[in-house]
């Protein structure tokens, strides 16, 4: 799960981290996430745990020397830097998530999506359209592919949902890209 360390600025934020966690934790699945107590981070780690689910949290030393790591986590793993943190979330997880959000929640998303791209993993990403948060995200990656720096097959590797219930369904019916490269010469 990627998420804001902020609340964000409307209710709805906290309230749809909130019922994604609630949702995890009634599934029987758990959390990986980013480690924090604060914001969209910490509302979905108090909700997987409140609803009884398993939390691992990852977190960098110098964010855990801050006092932003949530210490009531199933599972809190401390690493060195944010690439080792990135490296073992990606390891951890079955697939991605990514909530409302500033630079590093973006940044995060969009790595773990480049990896799927390249063929490093075949795990489903999937960002929830909160209030219409990633409308205009969608609309810039489907110019992307409109102007041909983005194959239309790598696109559809990220799913964006306007419904909290359909994240988990559109991560169970994902199908990783078949396009065995990401660029085709012959089209230049």
């Amino acid at each position: 799960m990627f998420c804001g360390s902020s609340p964000g600025d409307h209710p709805d934020y906290a309230r749809a981290a909130r019922d994604v966690g609630t949702l995890l934790a009634r599934e029987s699945i758990g959390l990986v996430y980013g480690g924090g107590n604060t914001g969209l981070m910490g509302e979905i780690a108090d909700a997987v745990l409140a609803a009884g689910g398993e939390v691992i949290g990852v977190i960098p030393e110098h964010l855990e020397a801050r006092e932003v790591a949530h210490r009531g986590l199933s599972d809190l793993r401390v690493v060195r830097t944010m690439h080792e943190r990135k490296a073992m979330m990606a390891d951890l997880a079955d697939g991605f998530v990514g909530l409302p959000g500033g630079l590093g929640t973006i940044e995060e998303f969009f790595e773990v999506a480049t990896w799927s791209q390249l063929g490093i993993h075949a795990k489903p990403a999937v960002l929830l359209n909160v209030r219409g948060y990633y409308d205009l995200l969608g609309r810039f990656l489907d110019h992307a592919v409109d102007e041909r720096f983005l194959r239309a097959d790598h696109r559809a590797l990220i799913a964006i949902c306007h419904e909290t219930g359909a994240v988990l369904e559109t991560l169970r019916s994902f199908g990783p890209a078949l396009a065995d490269k990401w660029l085709d010469r012959s089209e230049r």
